[in-house]
């Protein structure tokens, strides 16, 4: 069985992705090359919303790991709005019991 090359692999995985997503310079470290993706939304009128989705690691051997991005901006303001839900519910339990 022939060894697929780093661009073959990297085709492939093009192809099998749909049309919502961006691939960025393939990045070589070491024995690695890293394939960073985005997704991208087009709006009806000019919006374009691009935002990081993560990275293909593919290693010499062939193996392909995906590595997804994380969003800090997204956890903080996640946990914001769990905090806010409690506070209203701690007021609304305390204005009952006067």
């Amino acid at each position: 069985m022939a060894e697929k090359s780093h661009a073959d692999i990297v085709a492939a995985l093009a192809d099998r992705l749909g049309e919502n997503q961006v691939f960025g310079e393939p990045v070589q470290q070491g024995d690695t090359t890293l394939l960073p993706v985005a997704s991208i939304r087009i709006g009806g009128g000019s919006g374009v919303s691009v935002r990081p989705a993560g990275a293909f690691a593919v290693s010499a051997d062939g193996s392909v790991a995906w590595h997804p991005a994380v969003s800090v901006n997204r956890i903080v303001w996640g946990g914001q709005l769990a905090l806010a839900a409690v506070l209203v519910a701690v007021a609304i339990a305390f204005r009952r019991k006067r």
